[in-house]
C-alpha cells in the first residue's frame, strides 16, 4: 500500500526546512557558499541544475551531502512494508495528503487506531472487515489535519479510550507523560516525546509484530523530518536521540509520505545520513 503514497519532501523541501531552522537566509546561504544567486534561487525552486552548488549548500546546512543528492536526483525511496498487524490509510488535506494508522494483534484482533486522518471510514470499514476490535485511538499530536475525523472515528467503535499526550492535550482524552506504556491485546506500546515540530510530539514504540514499530507523526518523514515549528532544535534532537537509536529493523510510521525503516533513514535521510556514516 505504501507504495502509492508519495515521498512527501522534495529536495527544495529540505533545504528550506533547514535554512528555516538553522535561521540562514539566502543572501547568507550566497556568503557562506560562494554559489551565485541565480543558482541558488533555482536550487531552492526544486531545479537540480547544478550538482557541485547542491553539494556546498548540504555541507552550509549541516545536510548530508550524497543523501541530499539522491533526494534530487530522486533515486531513492524507502522499501515497501507489508506486515500482518499493519496498514496505513492516506487521505486528502487541503493541497496534501495524511496518514493514519491501524495496529493490531493477530492473535487476540484487538487493536488500536493511531491519529485518524481525513476520512476515518477508511480504517474503521477495514477494521470491521478484518473483525479486529478497535479499543484506543492514540494522538501523536493534534494538529487538524491528523485529527480531523477523530469524532466519527470515535463513534464507530463501541468502546475505545482516547489517548495524548499531556503537553498537548486533546479535550475527551486521557493524558499520559513521557515512557507511559499501554497494551494492544498482547503488543506492548512505550511512548517518547517526540517534540519540536509540535509542544507534544509523539512516538509510540510497538513491540510484538514481526518488526517493531514507530508511530512518529509529524516528527519524521521518508528521507525527512517534520518543520521544527516550536523548535527545530529539539525537533533534530528528539529524532535522533529518541527514534533513530531504535533497533533499524524499526518500521517507521509518519504522519505523512510512505512507511520506512530506522536502518533507511539512518543511511538516506539528508538531515542525519552524516551522523551515521
Amino acid at each position: 500500500m505504501s507504495l502509492s503514497i508519495s515521498i512527501e519532501d522534495c529536495f527544495e523541501d529540505i533545504i528550506a526546512k533547514s535554512m528555516r531552522g538553522r535561521h540562514i537566509s539566502e543572501s547568507e546561504l550566497v556568503d557562506k557558499t560562494g554559489v551565485s544567486r541565480d543558482i541558488l534561487h533555482r536550487l531552492c525552486r526544486g531545479e537540480f541544475c547544478d550538482e557541485p552548488a547542491l553539494l556546498m549548500v548540504a555541507k552550509a546546512l549541516q545536510l548530508d551531502p550524497q543523501a541530499l543528492t539522491m533526494s534530487a536526483s530522486k533515486v531513492w525511496r524507502p522499501r515497501a512494508v507489508t506486515m500482518e498487524g499493519v496498514e496505513i490509510f492516506n487521505t486528502p488535506y487541503r493541497d496534501m495528503r495524511v496518514n493514519a494508522f491501524l495496529i493490531w494483534d493477530p492473535a487476540s484482533m484487538k487493536g488500536a487506531a493511531f491519529d485518524t486522518g481525513t476520512d476515518s471510514s477508511l480504517l474503521s470499514d477495514r477494521a470491521k472487515e478484518l473483525g479486529i476490535s478497535v479499543e484506543s485511538i492514540f494522538l501523536t499530536h493534534t494538529h487538524n489535519d491528523h485529527i480531523a475525523d477523530l469524532d466519527r472515528l470515535k463513534s464507530t467503535c463501541e468502546e475505545v479510550s482516547l489517548f495524548s499526550n499531556e503537553l498537548e492535550p486533546w479535550p475527551g482524552t486521557e493524558t499520559f507523560s513521557e515512557d507511559a506504556q499501554f497494551s494492544i491485546g498482547d503488543l506492548l506500546v512505550k511512548t517518547y516525546t517526540t517534540s519540536g515540530h509540535s509542544v507534544g510530539g509523539t512516538t509510540y514504540f510497538i513491540e510484538g509484530l514481526e518488526r517493531p514499530i514507530a508511530v512518529v507523526g509529524d516528527a519524521m518523514f521518508a528521507g525527512s523530518m517534520g518543520g521544527g515549528m516550536v523548535s527545530f532544535s529539539d525537533a533534530w534532537k528528539n529524532n535522533r536521540e529518541k527514534i533513530l537509536t531504535l533497533p533499524d529493523e524499526t518500521i517507521l510510521c509518519p504522519g505523512h509520505g510512505p512507511m520506512t525503516s530506522v536502518g533507511e533513514e539512518k543511511r538516506n535521510n539528508p538531515f542525519f545520513a552524516a551522523e551515521f556514516r
